[in-house]
Order: C-alpha cells, then sequence, then structure tokens
C-alpha cells in the first residue's frame, strides 16, 4: 500500500514539475516576443561629399554647433521643426549605418579614430531617438512593451545600424567601447539625452586630438558641483550616480595604471579636482560615499522642455 501510495505521489510531483516547467517557458517566450528587437531604419543616402577613405563627422558637428546651447542642453523643439536639420541627422547616420571599424576598418587610421566613432554614433542615435519620439519628458517614456528594467525600451529593445550590423545602445556602450577601450573618460562623453548625463559636446575630434577632448570632458564633470557635493557637517561626499554604475570601470583604471584605491572612487576623482574642490576633497578623503538620484528628464533647453509639459 505504501508503496502504491509513493509511486501515485511520485507520478503527481512528475506532472507538477512538467506543468510548472512548461509555465516558465510560456511565459519566457512570450516576453522574448513581446520584446523583440525593433530596428530603427535611417531612411537617407550618405552624403555625395562624404570621404572615401575616412569617416567624416562633420555633418553631426555642425548640427550639434546649431541646436546644443553653452550648457550642453538641445534644442530639441527647433531641430524637430527643421526638416533639413533632420535630413541632415539621417545623412550623418547613413554613413554610421554603412561604415564602422568593423566593416570598413581601412577608413579609421587609429584606435582613437575608432573610438570617437563608437561615442559620437552613440550620441547621434541617442538624440534620433529623441527626435522620433518628440515632444518626450523623459528616454525612459519609451518603454518596451513588458518592461522590468527602467529604460529598457530605450536602451536595448531599439536597435540601430552600425556599420550594417544592428545593435542596441546597450551592446554599444558595454561590449564596443567599455570592453574595448578600458578609458573611463568616456562615461563623461556618451551622453544619454538625459539631464544627469554628461553634457553633449559640439566639437567632435579625431585622432590625437581625442584625448584633449577626453581629458577636459573629465574635468568639467568632476569640477560640476551637480556631480560632486561635500558636506563636511555629515562627512559625506555625494557623486553622480554614475560613478556608482561604473565603479569597476574607475577602479579598474587605477589598477592598470598603477594607482592607489585605498579611497576608492576618491582615489579617481580627487587628482582631476581643483581649486576649493580638491582641497575639500583631500580633507574628506575618511569621509563616506553616497550616491546621487540620476534625474532622467530630457536634457532639452527650457524652451524646449516646457513645451512637452502641454
Amino acid at each position: 500500500m505504501r508503496r502504491q501510495l509513493c509511486r501515485h505521489l511520485s507520478g503527481v510531483d512528475v506532472r507538477v514539475v512538467i506543468i510548472l516547467i512548461i509555465g516558465v517557458v510560456v511565459v519566457a517566450a512570450g516576453f522574448i516576443w513581446a520584446n523583440r528587437p525593433q530596428l530603427i531604419p535611417i531612411n537617407a543616402a550618405v552624403a555625395d561629399d562624404f570621404p572615401a577613405n575616412s569617416f567624416s563627422h562633420s555633418g553631426f558637428e555642425q548640427l550639434l554647433s546649431s541646436y546644443v546651447d553653452a550648457s550642453g542642453s538641445v534644442d530639441y523643439e527647433r531641430w524637430y521643426g527643421d526638416a533639413m536639420s533632420i535630413a541632415q541627422l539621417d545623412s550623418y547616420l547613413a554613413a554610421v549605418s554603412a561604415f564602422s571599424p568593423e566593416s570598413s576598418p581601412e577608413r579609421f587610421r587609429s584606435r582613437n579614430d575608432e573610438l570617437a566613432y563608437w561615442m559620437y554614433g552613440y550620441n547621434a542615435y541617442v538624440i534620433k531617438s529623441v527626435l522620433s519620439n518628440w515632444p518626450l519628458d523623459s528616454v525612459t517614456d519609451v518603454k518596451a512593451p513588458i518592461e522590468i528594467v527602467k529604460g529598457m525600451g530605450f536602451f536595448y529593445r531599439l536597435r540601430y545600424l552600425f556599420g550594417g550590423r544592428a545593435y542596441s545602445l546597450l551592446t554599444v556602450e558595454n561590449d564596443k567601447i567599455r570592453k574595448e577601450y578600458k578609458d573611463p573618460r568616456i562615461h563623461f562623453i556618451l551622453n544619454c539625452g538625459s539631464e544627469s548625463c554628461p553634457v553633449i559636446r559640439p566639437e567632435l575630434p579625431t585622432g590625437d586630438a581625442l584625448e584633449s577632448l577626453l581629458a577636459e570632458s573629465a574635468r568639467e564633470f568632476v569640477n560640476d558641483t551637480t556631480n560632486i557635493q561635500i558636506d563636511h557637517d555629515e562627512q559625506i561626499v555625494y557623486l553622480s550616480a554614475i560613478f556608482k554604475w561604473y565603479e569597476d570601470d574607475f577602479l579598474n583604471w587605477l589598477r592598470a595604471n598603477g594607482r592607489p584605491i585605498d579611497k576608492g572612487l576618491l582615489d579617481y576623482v580627487t587628482p582631476i579636482a581643483e581649486g576649493v574642490l580638491a582641497n575639500d576633497l583631500e580633507r574628506a578623503s575618511h569621509y563616506a560615499i553616497e550616491f546621487r538620484d540620476f534625474d532622467w528628464t530630457v536634457n532639452a533647453t527650457r524652451d524646449a522642455a516646457s513645451n512637452t509639459m502641454h
């Protein structure tokens, strides 16, 4: 009797397990299908005067000079309303779509040229996606059908062509830039279309000149009081959430360059800090570190941002 009961229960257990497995597979398949990649096509041709043996960012650079203000905010409203400027951005992205260091290595003479391509192409596609969804309060409003992580729709589901291959922005950042170049200063140039991201810059140098941009971007970001603040009374250093998300990148760079990491992130930012901030960070070397909330509000000029509220 006991043996028969055990067999019966064993059979029930197996059936339950099978049903649960089928249920999990169905749910997973539904999630994958609902969130299947969405390619953002660029319906434009590469400019006739685009160089034959290199890669030019001049078309994008001209647009940034016209639509990015001194504070780094983007006038999406005016850009959205100018068909010629939209077409010029698409023409630049047509080149990004057609050529990359992977598909056309002969166009990129140095690693700096390659890195510039990935960073500027990333920023250009962010702007394209904001404009395609304008008016927009936040890039996190571009959602996947089933969104389990903030920003999943914008940074993961949407796919963009780089040299004929479709990548998400997340893949470009993590696999093509962070993994390949291991320079944490890229986090001060990549712009995610949000207020707490580094400002987007109208100058797009390549080659040896890229080093100056990386250094200047790090200096400006670290010395901006919205990114680093110190409370001496409470003995707390408040850092941008970017330092939290990519802490390993900053610390690994210190290790790779033989720098101390006893104070963690403070060992990275202190040598870059200037003036009063530098003195305050020296004094705060033993303080606790806390991270600011990230502001995902779209990085639009004030007039453009106010228009999205109506």
